[in-house]
């Protein structure tokens, strides 16, 4: 008995954003080793936790696609690329890849509701919540990279953005869940 409740076109979607995901974990992966391995510990720390995170939205998409009846298709994960050239090119290059993965989300959930499968357009809606927190850090952590001065930035500048990032939550606070009272 076949219990696929996918149609083809989102089970190829939501396989591939499984993969994204894996290779953004990659990414994330990647760029902390490198921030690391330049002398960037908190830096690194953050991007090493982000990676858990990521992973993390792989399976939650993994395991949608099997909850549905369809069968997770796991396929090569592609190479992270180059290396950062400095923390500011870190921090572009994550919000870079941030926009990309939200746009890519809105078009799965475009197709949910073209194909009227409101179960997967449901599912979708967390992780456009999620994007949104992705988005948001993604743009704080640039901004603190960038008032330090950017790809100039000097030794005591990004000594200073290490120490914080290395303490920094994983998350951010959202427009929807500010108030006067707790801005």
């Amino acid at each position: 008995m076949d219990t696929n409740r996918l149609s083809p076109t989102l089970a190829k979607a939501l396989n591939d954003q499984m993969t994204a995901e894996a290779h953004n974990a990659q990414i994330y992966l990647a760029y902390g080793a490198w921030a690391d391995d330049q002398g960037y510990s908190g830096i690194s720390n953050l991007l090493f936790r982000h990676q858990n995170e990521e992973r993390t939205h792989m399976m939650k998409f993994l395991e949608y696609i099997l909850k549905r009846g369809a069968k997770p298709v796991i396929t090569e994960i592609a190479s992270p690329g180059e290396d950062p050239v400095n923390v500011n090119d870190c921090f572009e290059k994550v919000y870079t890849y941030e926009v990309k993965n939200t746009e890519s989300i809105y078009n799965i959930v475009n197709m949910a509701l073209a194909e009227k499968d409101w179960i997967t357009w449901n599912f979708l809606q967390w992780f456009i919540k999620e994007q949104t927190e992705e988005e948001t850090l993604a743009m704080d952590l640039l901004s603190k990279v960038k008032i330090a001065g950017g790809a100039n930035a000097n030794a005591d500048a990004l000594y200073l953005v290490n120490r914080d990032m290395g303490k920094m939550q994983d998350s951010a606070t959202l427009a929807q869940e500010v108030s006067v009272e707790n801005p």
